[in-house]
C-alpha cells in the first residue's frame, strides 16, 4: 500500500497503515509530535503503536533539534542476521541441547560475562573502532562513569523483553542464525539521563508534551547529547556483533563435520538518529522502531517468538525518509497480554518452536503481537522481501 495522509499541526503525517487501526493513546502522540515547531516531517510504520515517551514505528525528522524520548531508552537496538551453509537436514531432531549451549556463552536476561570479552579471541570478529570506543567512554556523561566495568562484561549480552537469539530456517531450508539487541543497561542510563536534561530546558517548557522535550543545535547540551548517543549506538552495534561472533563459534564447534560457513551479515539499528539530507535540507532523522531502507539497504523485519520473519532490502522511498518498519509490532501492552493469556496459551502458539514456554515470557506471546504478513504487505513501496525465515529456536531473558 502507499500511504495515508492525515493532517497535523505543523506537517501532515503520513501513516503505511489505516489510521483508524492505530489506539487513540499513539494517534495523540503522533498530533503531539506533528506540533513540534523544529518538526519537518513525520513517518509511520504499520507496526506502529503507544510508546514510552513517544510512539514506536514512528520516524521524525526535524531541524536543528532531536528528541531523545523519540530515539527510546534502548539506544542502538537493532537486529542482526546471517544465512549459514545448514540446512534444516543438518539440525538435530533434538533442538533442546542446541539452544542449552547457544545459552551458556551468551548471557541472558540480566546476565553478563564474568569478564569482559577479548574480541581479539573471536574467530573471524571486525573490530574496526572498537578499542576506540572503550577510549570514548571517558568523555561521556559523568553520571553513568561508574557503570564502565558492567557496561564492559555486559558486551555480548543479550538482556530481556523482545530482544532474542534464534536459529531459523527460510523457505529454501537454508539455516540462519539472528538477534535483536542493544545497547543494554549503559544505553538505558543514558538515554535517562539526558532526557530528564532536557525536560528541564526553558525551550521545552511551552511544548503539549514535555515527553518532547528536545535538544537544539549549537548548544551544549545538544553536544553532550549527540555524543552520548553515538556511543551508545556504536556500543549497540558491536554488543550484536560479539555475540553474534558467540553464536557463530557455537556452530562451528557443534557442526564442525559439516564445516559451517556463514555469509554477509546483516545487522540494523531500529531506535537510533541519523544525519540525512531531504528536501535540500540537512535533517537529523529519528527512528524509533523503524529501519533504515534506502535504496537497496539490507534490513530484517521479525515477527514474534511463534511467527516468521523477513530479510528485506529498502526501495529508497523518501516519502517515508527512507525507512520500513523494525517488526510486527506489539497489538496489546505487556500487561494486558499477561491479563490475556496464560502459560498453556504460550505453548500451544509457540508449537515446533524450541524455547520458554513459561508464564515469565508471555507478555512476549505471539497472539500480542500484530501480523507480520499483514505488516509486509502494507509497505510494499518501503521494502522488497529478500527472504522470508521461521524460528526453529528461540532463546529469551
Amino acid at each position: 500500500m502507499s500511504y495515508v495522509e492525515v493532517p497535523g499541526a505543523k506537517v501532515p503525517i503520513r501513516m503505511w497503515t489505516d489510521p483508524a487501526s492505530v489506539e487513540d493513546s499513539a494517534m495523540q502522540q503522533l498530533r503531539n509530535v506533528a506540533t513540534l515547531p523544529w518538526i519537518k516531517g513525520l513517518a509511520v510504520m504499520p507496526d506502529v503503536h503507544y510508546g514510552k515517551g513517544a510512539t514506536v514505528g514512528s520516524v521524525i525528522a526535524m531541524k536543528d533539534a532531536v528528541c531523545p524520548a523519540a530515539v527510546g531508552v534502548d539506544i542502538g537496538c537493532g537486529m542482526s542476521a546471517v544465512k549459514t551453509s545448514l540446512t534444516a537436514n543438518d539440525l538435530p531432531g533434538d533442538l533442546s541441547v542446541l539452544r542449552s549451549k547457544i545459552e551458556r556463552v551468551i548471557p541472558v536476561g540480566a546476565g553478563m560475562h564474568r569478564e569482559a570479552v577479548d574480541p581479539e579471541r573471536l574467530h573471524g570478529f571486525t573490530d574496526a573502532g572498537f578499542g576506540d570506543l572503550w577510549e570514548r567512554f571517558d568523555y561521556i556523561a559523568d553520571a553513568v562513569k561508574y557503570r564502565r566495568d558492567r557496561a564492559m562484561r555486559q558486551m555480548g549480552s543479550l538482556g530481556t523483553g523482545n530482544h532474542f537469539v534464534e536459529v531459523c530456517v527460510d523457505v529454501s531450508g537454508s539455516v540462519w542464525l539472528m538477534l535483536h539487541s542493544g545497547s543494554r543497561n549503559i544505553g538505558n542510563e543514558l538515554a535517562d539521563f539526558h532526557i530528564n536534561v532536557a525536560r528541564g530546558l526553558s525551550h521545552n517548557q511551552g511544548l503539549v508534551d514535555r515527553d518532547l522535550a528536545v535538544f537544539l543545535a549549537a548548544t551544549p547540551e545538544m553536544e553532550a547529547y549527540r555524543n552520548d548517543l553515538f556511543w551508545a549506538q556504536e556500543y549497540a552495534k558491536f554488543n550484536r556483533a560479539v555475540m553474534m561472533s558467540l553464536f557463530k563459534e557455537v556452530f562451528r564447534k557443534e557442526f564442525r563435520k559439516a564445516k559451517v560457513s556463514f555469509g554477509r551479515e546483516i545487522s540494523c539499528h531500529h531506535n537510533y538518529v541519523s544525519e540525512e539530507r531531504y528536501d535540500g535540507m540537512d535533517l537529523l532523522v529519528t527512528r524509533k522502531g523503524a529501519i533504515r531502507a534506502g535504496s537497496g539497504d539490507y534490513g530484517i523485519i521479525p515477527g514474534s517468538m511463534g511467527t516468521g520473519s523477513y530479510i528485506v532490502k529498502g526501495l529508497g522511498n523518501e516519502k517515508s525518509f527512507n525507512s520500513a518498519s523494525h517488526g510486527a509490532g506489539r497489538k496489546m501492552s505487556r500487561t494486558a497480554a499477561k491479563k490475556r493469556f496464560s502459560a498453556k496459551d504460550l505453548v500451544e502458539q509457540t508449537k515446533g518452536v524450541e524455547c520458554r514456554k513459561d508464564s515469565g515470557v508471555v507478555d512476549e506471546i505471539p497472539g500480542a503481537y500484530k501480523s507480520i504478513e499483514q505488516v509486509i504487505d502494507q509497505q510494499t513501496d518501503l521494502v522488497q522481501v529478500v527472504a522470508k525465515l521461521k524460528q526453529v529456536i528461540c532463546i529469551k531473558g
